[in-house]
């Protein structure tokens, strides 16, 4: 049946018989959503509602949507609060016209918890001066425009908590638009000193304050660091007269660290350094059968000298592992520990907790599966079961260790456990010791990478060590330093004990350069796994690890021979830390800014930090240009846009090649060769101007 129109009559009612609403609240009862002057889409945010993340000595950009209607000017300004309740206001700046977005770019200097809230005003002095010079110059309105000048004036300088000098200058100013003389209008309406007076005190009828929101600021470690990553079991490691090689210690280990220390890092990390399992141990490249000296993979963690909170026999006791952390405290490294929450057959968990993993229907526990890998010698954790248990014994261990001086863990495969759980354990523990950091190691899909890092992850791996053309990467960078920065840091690894791209594999020497280099300038955290200064490129055949991978086996290796042979790649990254450690630009992630070349394979970007936040008085500027192309030179012209440091387009302005030592003469177009075969990248300093 066809639907009949509704032609009955609309009752017209008069407004008395508009029930009244108060003027704060719309027709349903709720508050209304907009503040007389809106301010909308506030930054920065996360999704689903968590903080944003900082750390301290990061600079910071809050922007916000403000308009008002018709053509009063509005300001815009930020009440920042911090961790201890000091609260200070920053003027916004707009951007681009018709955007209606306003921003300021402040540093946080401390850690902890703070809250922010944009607050927008009509600017009553800038609307009188701009409608003033208009008219004025016009000749229209001359007398209105002086007289509402002067009531302006006056109403300032009636305020008795501005300086006494200044309600002075603004009596006087005042008393001269008595005569409605348009030429004085226009020069008091044009006054630089008068428009900065207003700017830095604002004359106001209208106020507008959104929510206020959170901050959460962690340690200056969370977001900057040089990270090595080795195997304590091969630090020292020694191959016995019998072809058998005998464990290194943390003892041996600890010999190491000033090596590492002298190339510029200043986080060590360990994979896991538990006991290892019997049951189904894996032999020399991940074979099936390990032979009576293999040592297994350190990720089958448990046996019956212990689990994860035991330390591998082998190594040492822990009074040995808390020498070692001492060690490198003196070093100026901080240990990072691999967190692993998986399990061997043989780890105590399984007698005591099946209820933690998961039987299948033959009886038997799963194993952990990535198809069509699987992995013989490790049980997955199942935290459904007994979620209570599982997630208080997961705190236990992580407690441990941060009672053993370790406050940094690098988490292996985070995405296959769930995220509330993640949630729970990093809010509790950062609850107990704000200072304790951790890394996902999480190579699957954006929205669960970016979950993680959103409900607390401090560090993540990330894409870069798959981004190699020029193209991919200036996607990748531009990403991870504006799209993500609210919430996740990027700690761009260069290759893993698990990563041996195929772009290093066959890319030669020119591709680790070209490699440190980006991933060291790049972002503010990078690392490497032992072996990257030896070149170490050979791949197990069809696939992306190293062959005979330390994973499984013991590697001995002679840094200090390979260096004074040419052999090593020490002396680059030497070069590249302590570029990192003079440069503050370097230490920040959000101020990187992709530029333009001729050449496909020619990536170009820069990273600037302003006078105001370096620490010096004087802006900080580095730029950075690679030959992604590890088999061949490359000439082209690269185009800057020289505006983002300061510097108008066409002029010149010196650089010096940090890594060389070159200066030359640049302006916003300049002629590049990078040589693969010996120098792939410059990466430049812009000097300071007369």
């Amino acid at each position: 049946m066809a639907a009949r129109a509704n032609t009955r009559t609309p009752v017209l009612r008069s407004p008395a018989q508009i029930p009244l609403r108060p003027l704060g609240a719309r027709s349903d009862g709720e508050d209304l959503r907009t503040t007389r002057i809106p301010l909308v889409n506030g930054t920065p945010r996360v999704p689903g509602g968590f903080p944003p993340k900082a750390f301290v000595g990061e600079v910071v950009p809050f922007s916000v949507v403000a308009f008002r209607e018709g053509h009063d000017i509005i300001g815009v300004q930020l009440r920042l609060t911090s961790p201890d309740g000091e609260e200070s206001l920053h003027r916004l700046r707009p951007l681009a016209d018709g955007t209606d977005r306003w921003a300021v770019e402040l540093a946080v200097d401390a850690q902890g918890a703070w809250t922010f809230a944009f607050e927008a005003f009509s600017d009553d002095f800038a609307t009188w001066a701009h409608a003033a010079e208009l008219k004025v110059a016009a000749g229209v309105d001359v007398p209105v425009m002086a007289a509402l000048g002067r009531e302006l004036l006056l109403r300032a300088a009636a305020e008795k908590d501005r300086p006494a000098a200044q309600r002075k200058l603004l009596k006087a100013t005042a008393d001269s638009l008595a005569d409605g003389v348009g030429d004085v209008t226009l020069a008091v309406s044009t006054d630089a000193g008068l428009a900065q007076i207003f700017h830095d005190r604002p004359l106001t009828t209208l106020r507008s304050a959104g929510n206020p929101q959170s901050l959460l600021v962690e340690r200056a470690a969370a977001g900057v660091g040089a990270w090595y990553e080795f195997f304590p079991r091969s630090e020292g490691a020694k191959r016995l007269k019998d072809g058998s090689i005998k464990s290194g210690t943390f003892r041996t280990a600890a010999k190491r660290l000033p090596g590492v220390a002298g190339m510029g890092f200043d986080v060590i990390y360990l994979v896991p350094i538990h006991p290892i399992g019997t049951t189904n141990r894996k032999g020399r490249n991940n074979t099936l059968t390990a032979g009576p000296d293999d040592p297994g993979s350190p990720y089958a963690i448990g046996s019956a000298e212990g689990g994860h909170d035991a330390i591998h026999p082998d190594l040492g006791t822990p009074a040995d592992f808390r020498a070692f952390v001492r060690a490198a405290r003196t070093e100026g490294l901080e240990v990072a520990l691999d967190l692993a929450l998986q399990a061997s057959p043989d780890h105590p968990w399984v007698a005591e907790h099946p209820e933690w993993f998961t039987t299948l229907p033959d009886g038997t526990i799963a194993y952990a599966e990535n198809p069509p890998k699987k992995y013989q010698d490790i049980y997955p954790l199942n935290f459904d079961n007994d979620p209570e248990g599982i997630y208080q014994e997961m705190l236990r261990v992580v407690m441990h260790w941060v009672g053993q001086g370790v406050k940094i863990f690098r988490v292996d495969n985070p995405h296959t456990k769930p995220l509330q759980f993640w949630e729970w354990l990093i809010a509790t523990v950062n609850a107990s010791d704000p200072d304790v950091i951790f890394l996902a190691e999480a190579f699957t899909r954006p929205a669960v990478m970016q979950a993680l890092a959103a409900v607390g992850f401090q560090q993540s791996y990330s894409y870069f060590t798959w981004r190699n053309t020029k193209s991919e990467l200036e996607e990748f960078l531009t990403a991870v330093s504006h799209d993500t920065s609210d919430f996740m840091r990027p700690n761009l690894f260069v290759n893993t004990h698990d990563i041996l791209t195929e772009y290093l594999q066959f890319g030669g020497r020119a591709a680790y350069k070209i490699r440190a280099c980006i991933a060291a300038t790049a972002a503010p955290v990078y690392g490497v796994y032992a072996g990257y200064e030896l070149f170490e490129n050979v791949a197990r055949p069809g696939s992306e690890e190293n062959i005979d991978n330390e994973k499984y086996e013991y590697k001995v290796r002679d840094w200090d021979a390979a260096e004074a042979a040419g052999d090593s790649l020490a002396p680059l990254l030497r070069r590249l830390n302590g570029i990192r450690r003079d440069h503050p630009a370097l230490h920040q992630l959000r101020n990187l800014s992709t530029h333009w070349s001729d050449d496909d394979a020619v990536l170009v970007y820069s990273k600037h930090l302003d006078a105001a936040f370096t620490g010096t008085g004087r802006p900080d500027t580095i730029i950075v240009v690679a030959n992604v192309d590890p088999h061949s030179v490359r000439e082209t012209t690269v185009h800057l846009d020289t505006t983002v440091w300061g510097v108008p387009l066409g002029e010149s302005f010196e650089v010096e090649d940090l890594v060389t030592g070159a200066v030359w003469t640049w302006a916003d177009h300049n002629y590049v060769r990078l040589d693969s075969f010996s120098e792939p990248v410059h990466i430049l300093k812009v000097r300071d101007r007369a």
